[in-house]
C-alpha cells in the first residue's frame, strides 16, 4: 500500500483523554447500585447511576476540588474500545475512494422505522424535504441567570469527568436545550466502554470548565441514555450520548481548615441555556466544532493542553468508516486530538449569545494527508433516531 493510500484513525474512543489518579475511590463504588432502564423503547439503552440523593452525593464528594484538579493535569491517554462485532479491520474509507460502507453490519432504528443502508443517499437530504415533511427541531434557550463572562465562546461547552473501570477519564459535552433543563449531550464512548460491555460511573458536568475553574456548578449524571447499536454493537453512527443531570452545586470553603461544602445553583440549562438540536440537516452546513483537545498528534508534538475551550470552522462532508460500522458519518476539517470527544458540532451558531443548533459530536479523528497529524474529524450524522434518545432522556429527570 502505498504512503498516498494509506489512512489513519484513532483507535474507538481516541478523543477521550484519560488520568489515572493517586486518590483511591470511596469504598463501595457506584456500579453495585447502577440499573438499566427496562421500560425504555426497543432501540434504546437507559442506565440509571443515581437512584437516591445519598447516591448523588457519594459521587459529588468523589469529586472534590482536588481531585478535580488532579484530573485536570492527568496525561491523556487513549482507553482500548473494540470495533464491535461485524466490523473488519481495514482502515476508515477516504472520501471519493472506492470503498463503500457495505462491510459493516447493517442495523435498524426500532423506534423511528429508519434503516442504515450501504447506499445512504437518501440519509442526507435537507430537515424539509420535497415531500413536505419536516424533521424535529429544537430551539436553543438562554441561561435564566446572567452569565459574568462575555460570549465569545458558548458556555453550554464543558467537560465531563467519569469512572470506567479503576480509572478516571474525561471528554468534552455540552448543554441542550429540553423541558427538564437538566440534560447533557456527550458521545457515545464518554458514556460507555463497548469493548468491556460497561458503563461510566461517577459522571459529572462542568459547563464553562476552564483552567479547572466550575464557574457554573458541577452537575452529577443521573441517567445516560444510548442508541442499542452503540451498546451491543459499537456502531460509531450512534456514537452519542444524552446524560439527565441532577441541579448543579459549587464547592465553597467549610468551617474547618481544608474541607468544603456544597452550595446549590439550580438547574444546568438555567445557568449556561441550551444548544438547540436539529437531525436529517443534511451535509455542505457551515459548522462549528468545540471541545478539549489535549493528547498529543501521531507524531508526537502537542498543540494543546486540555486547559482551554478550542474549536473548529468549515463544511461538512461524507465520510464513512467501515471499521467502526459508520455507514452515515460526517466529517470537519480539525486537528483536534484526544479529550475533544463528545464536544458539540453547532450549525447557525450565534457569536452573540453563543448558541446554535447541535448537528453533531467529536467522535474519532483521521490523519487524511498521512503527515501523522490529524486534520479531520468524525461525527455521527444525526436523523430522527438521535431525537428519540434525546427526547427519551430529557424524560429521565432525577425526581
Amino acid at each position: 500500500m502505498s504512503p498516498r493510500t494509506r489512512r489513519f484513525a484513532t483507535t474507538l474512543g481516541a478523543l477521550v483523554a484519560s488520568g489515572v489518579l493517586a486518590m483511591s475511590a470511596f469504598a463501595g463504588g457506584a456500579s453495585a447500585d447502577n440499573t438499566y432502564n427496562t421500560t425504555v423503547p426497543g432501540s434504546i439503552t437507559s442506565i440509571t447511576l443515581t437512584k437516591t440523593s445519598a447516591d448523588m452525593k457519594r459521587i459529588a464528594e468523589y469529586w472534590s476540588p482536588a481531585r478535580i484538579k488532579q484530573a485536570q493535569d492527568g496525561t491523556p491517554a487513549t482507553p482500548e474500545i473494540k470495533p464491535s462485532g461485524g466490523a473488519t479491520t481495514a482502515t476508515p474509507v477516504p472520501s471519493g475512494g472506492t470503498g463503500t460502507a457495505a462491510t459493516a453490519t447493517a442495523t435498524t432504528a426500532a423506534a423511528s422505522g429508519e434503516s442504515k443502508t450501504a447506499n445512504a443517499t437518501s440519509y442526507y437530504s435537507s430537515s424539509s424535504s420535497s415531500s413536505g415533511s419536516t424533521a424535529p427541531v429544537v430551539r436553543p434557550t438562554l441561561p435564566k441567570k446572567p452569565s459574568s463572562a462575555a460570549a465569545k465562546s458558548p458556555v453550554t461547552v464543558g467537560k465531563v469527568f467519569f469512572r470506567l473501570g479503576d480509572r478516571d477519564f474525561w471528554c468534552s459535552a455540552s448543554s441542550v436545550a429540553s423541558k427538564s433543563r437538566s440534560l447533557v449531550a456527550t458521545a457515545g464512548h464518554c458514556a460507555y466502554d463497548a469493548k468491556q460491555g460497561r458503563h461510566a460511573d461517577y459522571w459529572i458536568f462542568i459547563p464553562g470548565y476552564d483552567k479547572g475553574e466550575t464557574p457554573y456548578g458541577v452537575y452529577v449524571g443521573h441517567s445516560l441514555n444510548l442508541h442499542e447499536s452503540f451498546v451491543g454493537l459499537g456502531d460509531y453512527d450512534y456514537d452519542y450520548a444524552f446524560v439527565n443531570v441532577h441541579d448543579g452545586f459549587v464547592w465553597k470553603p467549610g468551617k474547618s481548615p481544608n474541607t468544603y461544602e456544597m452550595e446549590p445553583v439550580g438547574k444546568l440549562e438555567d445557568n449556561v441555556g441550551g444548544q438547540g438540536l436539529v437531525v436529517k440537516r443534511g451535509i455542505g452546513q457551515a459548522a462549528l466544532a468545540f471541545g478539549y483537545p489535549a493528547a498529543p498528534q501521531i507524531d508526537g508534538s502537542r498543540p494543546y493542553d486540555g486547559q482551554k475551550l478550542r474549536w473548529c470552522s468549515g463544511r461538512t462532508t461524507r465520510r464513512p468508516a467501515p471499521t467502526y460500522l459508520m455507514e452515515l458519518g460526517i466529517a470537519l476539517k480539525c486537528g483536534f486530538t484526544g479529550g475533544a470527544s463528545g464536544g458539540p458540532w453547532l450549525v447557525d451558531y450565534n457569536s452573540a449569545t453563543g448558541l446554535g443548533y447541535l448537528n453533531g459530536v467529536n467522535s474519532f479523528a483521521w490523519d487524511v494527508d498521512t503527515d501523522r497529524k490529524y486534520d479531520l474529524i468524525s461525527s455521527p450524522y444525526f436523523i430522527t433516531s438521535t431525537y428519540n434518545v434525546y427526547r427519551w432522556a430529557d424524560s429521565q429527570h432525577a425526581s
